[in-house]
């Protein structure tokens, strides 16, 4: 063979190569992994908008050479841009249409290889011709829209090198054709053999990285294959990164998981695949820190990363984004020279792991029963929120919740009942906050609500009402009706309390409010409020320290046979001298001991001291030791009273033991065992404050009582005319005499009273009528003349009075004032500021009593500037705190 020969066939090798390097001609069996279609693809989704241009770009020198006027220009720029647009139809019909579309990818190239030649050709024809407008902003406006259609044609054709080389043929030829033999035509040939030779390597530069992208990829198939098994049999995978963090292989059973929008995992960053978990310990370094310096790490806890582009690599704590978590481990990889080639490593699954330990986490903070939040995730929740209020200022409001009488569903309907009960209380709470904040169970049946942003103290006060109305509506469990109530209290941040736990116990001293006013209502905290509660702190801790102190001791008030006027027993009331606030009352430090738990001992103590005294009475005087339901529930009590008894030797018909209504709201068998044993010591029974309680009068008919004692509220005003007071405490009379029972009439005080009690037939009477409270000596001496009891005090029963200091306006005969209010009553008053002879008397008057509001008086009295009216009607005083229109101060 010949040399001529010989370079002749390497000249047509080296042809075929760069040919196929152009993708001119059919591949074949070339070793090369490049991918033929892929230029063509990328060519088609750009090259419709670049036609389009192309066409705009025509009709716009149409345009301005008509404009310009330069009408003769027309036809040869229609003919040298309808080249350049038909060029453009061709390569879109190769993309795009049909049966073209389906030509083997190195047809097309040549197909629009050849296209970009007449195109190139066509357009540089038409920068020629716009040369030939006249000089100004037509002709360069002209020139800058073709050589702009030059351009954008050549970079859609950039993916095809081949294109792009006979785009340059065709601009070459055309400036070989204007300029003939030229310095221009040699600068031209040469620049497009410098393109030439520049598309040559940049054809051969893209099949090297496609044949070494098949490389690395056949290398993953072989890796994936040897690993294949193990990974079929096991919950272990694998996984490796190139330099720069992407991923190159992933078990595929993992990879499976982590497709999101059709897109796998292959290719992407490892820290765009998982994240980590951030609540998990030893996580303060991710991944992305570990692939940018290039460290080891294991057993880091990831998850897949829910959207494709989220590349964060973290996620908020508690966020589940993924349905699987695995544990990771990796290190750095390098080759046999010691260069870092990326990252290698294993994982496995810890789904069921963490789900197991959600569920754990779950049940820690959120209520087993109703599924609301639990008092722990409450606690977090609430200093959550109000740290962020104290970053930017944003008011948060708390509601605890108290179920009424629940207590009472429990024992009578059983604990599943309840339990159900408090799931429909849960769906109804909810409903009520709904998206306004976050409700929780804070165990048994207290309920809690956070409101952040939330200070209108009119919205959260009808926000409260509609909870308590919604809670308060009949449920309906197992065929039976059920009603409770509920009782809110309220507190604000940051002016109520600035951390959560100042605000939960402002909110608790609110709900305490509320359940004492009356329950079923919500009531705001005050900051007397928390002064009570402090007073009651302090009032606890005194209370445990006196009766070590001696600082207790009892007062005996006289109870008075209404047949005989003879003191027929004592009842013993409880009395502290504190060393530093002088007398405390009853009121306020009962209610405290039965709180604290001191009841029992404090009333052992006045069992005791009780009987022990009246063991120095005379034989047939009775004393009277009340009995709270807190010592009436404790099982010892027969004990106790037997024990005083044999201490102090009294008979027991002596001690009577005073019990309230309050016993009967938990009647059970252990309630009728205690009145039995009570019994069988010998002891007599009262019945205290009967008609005051929350009890049906069914007890009446099993309890043992030997007495009942009217309340003091039903005497009070007895005596009045127009009181129904009478009529209430003849029928308790009655009731009692029916029964057998004696009746004691309490805080009897005036004497038209006690002949009232006389006339109605109440058996026994107490009150100051017949002196106060006094203690154990003083008694012995009152004992001491035969117990003989005389009534003391007013005659005559009158209105309540209300002492003030209030202006008035006054309208009577003829004239016109201002006097000034000094008491009012239902049926009249007393002024001053008035001077009236006693010709006055008897002269109807209108009188100011609300603002703008006359009522008609009569004139009774008239002394010293003073005077006394008497109204027309009763009023009534409840509409003086009516703040809207009450009365003005005299200022």
């Amino acid at each position: 063979m010949t040399d001529s020969v010989r370079r002749a066939m390497n000249i047509a090798a080296s042809a075929r190569e760069n040919s196929v390097l152009l993708s001119l001609v059919d591949p074949g069996d070339a070793a090369s992994a490049f991918d033929h279609v892929q230029p063509v693809r990328q060519v088609g989704a750009v090259w419709p908008l670049a036609m389009i241009a192309q066409i705009v770009i025509v009709a716009a020198c149409v345009a301005i050479a008509t404009r310009a006027g330069h009408p003769a220009l027309v036809p040869q720029i229609l003919v040298e841009g309808g080249l350049a647009a038909a060029a453009g139809v061709v390569v879109f019909a190769v993309l795009k249409i049909g049966r073209w579309r389906g030509l083997a990818p190195h047809l097309q190239v040549r197909a629009i290889a050849c296209a970009a030649v007449a195109m190139a050709a066509s357009q540089l024809t038409l920068l020629q011709t716009t040369v030939a407008l006249p000089p100004g902003p037509f002709q360069l406006a002209c020139f800058v829209a073709v050589a702009g259609a030059i351009g954008l044609s050549a970079s859609a054709l950039f993916a095809i090198r081949a294109a792009i080389l006979g785009f340059a043929i065709g601009l070459a030829a055309v400036i070989s054709w204007l300029s003939g033999p030229s310095v221009a035509t040699l600068l031209a040939l040469g620049l497009l053999a410098c393109l030439g030779l520049v598309t040559q390597r940049l054809a051969a530069l893209d099949h090297r990285i496609a044949d070494e992208r098949a490389v690395h990829e056949n290398e993953g198939r072989l890796a994936s294959r040897l690993v294949a098994e193990f990974e079929s049999h096991g919950s272990g995978w694998f996984w490796q990164t190139d330099r720069q963090g992407r991923l190159t292989y992933l078990s595929d059973k993992v990879a499976r998981q982590l497709v999101v929008d059709g897109v796998g995992p292959i290719g992407r960053m490892l820290n765009a695949v998982f994240r980590m978990d951030g609540g998990a310990p030893d996580t303060e370094r991710t991944l992305g820190f570990h692939l940018n310096s290039r460290t080891a790490f294991a057993d880091y806890s990831v998850a897949a990363i829910g959207r494709v582009g989220d590349s964060s690599g973290e996620s908020a704590e508690g966020t589940d984004d993924a349905a699987c978590w695995w544990s990771i481990s990796g290190r750095p990889a390098t080759d046999d020279r010691g260069r870092f080639v990326g990252f290698i490593g294993s994982g496995s699954d810890l789904t069921e792991k963490r789900r197991s330990d959600a569920e754990i986490a779950r049940l820690a903070r959120f209520d087993g029963l109703t599924g609301l939040a639990n008092r722990q995730q409450m606690k977090r929740s609430l200093d959550q929120t109000l740290a962020q209020s104290r970053r930017a200022y944003r008011p948060t409001a708390l509601f605890l919740l108290d179920l009424d009488r629940f207590k009472a569903v429990n024992d009578t309907l059983g604990h599943q009942t309840g339990d159900a009960l408090l799931k429909q209380v849960a769906q109804r709470l909810q409903r009520a906050i709904g998206d306004k904040g976050l409700v929780g169970r804070l165990g048994g049946d207290e309920f809690e609500v956070v409101l952040p942003a939330e200070i209108n103290r009119d919205r959260l006060g009808e926000l409260a009402k509609s909870v308590i109305g919604a809670l308060s509506q009949p449920y309906f469990i197992q065929g039976s009706s059920i009603s409770i109530g509920c009782s809110i209290g309220v507190a604000i941040a940051p002016e109520d309390g600035e951390d959560s736990e100042s605000l939960i116990r402002n909110a608790d001293l609110a709900l305490y409010a509320a359940k004492a006013d009356g329950r079923g209502i919500h009531r705001f905290y005050r900051a007397e409020l928390l002064v009570g509660a402090q007073n009651r702190k302090a009032l606890e801790d005194d209370l445990r320290h006196a009766l070590a102190q001696n600082q207790f001791h009892l007062a005996y008030q006289p109870v008075v046979s209404t047949r005989e006027e003879r003191i027929v027993g004592y009842e013993a009331l409880i009395r502290w001298e504190h060393p530093t606030r002088g007398a405390i009352s009853p009121a306020e430090f009962i209610p405290v001991a039965e709180e604290c738990g001191l009841i029992e001992t404090i009333g052992e103590w006045v069992m005791r001291t009780a009987c022990d005294e009246a063991a120095r009475w005379p034989e047939g005087v009775r004393v009277a030791v009340n009995v709270s339901p807190i010592q009436f529930a404790n099982p010892a009590l027969p004990a106790i009273v037997t024990n005083a008894l044999a201490r102090s030797g009294i008979a027991p018909q002596r001690l009577e033991l005073e019990i309230t209504e309050g016993v009967f709201l938990d009647e059970t068998a252990s309630s009728d065992q205690m009145f039995k044993s009570l019994k069988a010591i010998g002891v007599r029974l009262a019945l205290d404050d009967f008609g005051t309680g929350y009890s049906s009068l069914g007890y009446l008919k099993k309890a043992p009582f030997d007495k009942i004692k009217i309340d003091q509220s039903f005497v009070r005003g007895a005596a009045i005319a127009g009181n129904r007071n009478a009529a209430i405490i003849k029928a308790i009379v009655t009731l009692a005499e029916t029964l057998g029972m004696e009746t004691t009439a309490e805080g009897v005080e005036l004497k038209d009273e006690l002949a009232l009690i006389r006339d109605l037939g109440c058996s026994h009477i107490q009150g100051y009528i017949y002196g106060k409270p006094a203690r154990s000596e003083e008694v012995e001496k009152q004992l001491g003349n035969g117990g003989k009891a005389s009534p003391v005090g007013y005659k005559v029963s009158r209105s309540p009075r209300a002492r003030m200091l209030r202006s008035a306006r006054i309208e009577g005969g003829g004239t016109a004032g201002e006097v000034r209010i000094r008491d009012i009553s239902a049926t009249g008053a007393m002024i001053d500021g008035i001077e009236a002879g006693d010709d006055a008397i008897g002269v109807d008057l209108l009188i100011e009593l609300l603002e703008d509001e006359m009522f008609p008086a009569r004139l009774r009295w008239a002394s010293d500037g003073k005077a006394g009216i008497e109204f027309v009607e009763h009023f009534n005083l409840e509409r003086l705190n009516q703040p809207a229109r009450g009365l003005r101060k005299a200022g």
